[in-house]
């Protein structure tokens, strides 16, 4: 490909891949964040899937004070009020649709593509999935949240329009408060999308039973 793409951390399958996982940080994190979860999921040994997680470019954010970490967006701030970060959300989205076309060039159908995200990177999922002009295999947003929602409906493409969404959120999140996340799943439901919500007794993190259900999702939409 002549586009430069992300730098990825990669954990590929035994066997030649035919599903893959594209799975986004949280702000101020990297590509290595999720990456021990992998081995926890459950999956079977003989599972075809390469999981990657992309790194996200380094960027000031407001909310830090300026300070520059990676991020998939700035963020002015969380209040129904504060103005969203449309041209970083959009730029690094085409970023990440870099990445499933190198999965399609790779030998990967895109309807064995499933793409997830924690915190800022469950909203670039969230903002990509429902988007993408071809059905992916399962879209995956954790502790987060649908950003540019006004944008949404004129936005988002029928080929995904019945695509499987896991969505999970902790009960007692100080970052992103669990209402934001309800309040998401709620709104992506009444549009019709096949949400499968998970709510955990847990701060802005993940937990074993959180870790467990997506193992049992993932295996169910990439017929594992």
């Amino acid at each position: 490909m002549s586009e430069q793409l992300l730098e990825c951390v990669e954990i590929d399958s035994r066997t030649p891949a035919d599903a893959s996982v594209i799975w986004m940080h949280g702000l101020g994190a990297d590509g290595h964040d999720f990456e021990p979860i992998v081995p926890e999921l459950g999956l079977p040994d003989d599972a075809a899937v390469r999981f990657i997680f992309p790194h996200a470019p380094p960027r000031p954010v407001t909310v830090n004070g300026g300070m520059r970490m990676r991020a998939w967006y700035d963020i002015k701030g969380l209040g129904a009020d504060q103005p969203q970060d449309d041209e970083g959300i959009r730029e690094n989205a085409a970023r990440i649709e870099a990445l499933i076309r190198r999965e399609n060039e790779r030998g990967v159908d895109t309807g064995r593509i499933v793409i997830a995200g924690f915190s800022q990177g469950g909203a670039m999922a969230l903002h990509l999935g429902p988007r993408y002009r071809e059905r992916l295999a399962g879209i995956m947003g954790l502790s987060t949240y649908l950003a540019l929602q006004p944008a949404f409906e004129a936005e988002r493409n029928p080929a995904n329009n019945d695509t499987p969404l896991f969505m999970a959120h902790g009960r007692y999140d100080p970052m992103l408060p669990f209402d934001l996340g309800d309040k998401s799943c709620r709104y992506l439901q009444s549009l019709g999308y096949d949400v499968e919500w998970h709510e955990y007794r847990m701060e802005h993190a993940v937990c074993m039973e959180e870790i467990r259900d997506i193992g049992a999702w993932l295996k169910r939409v990439l017929g594992l």
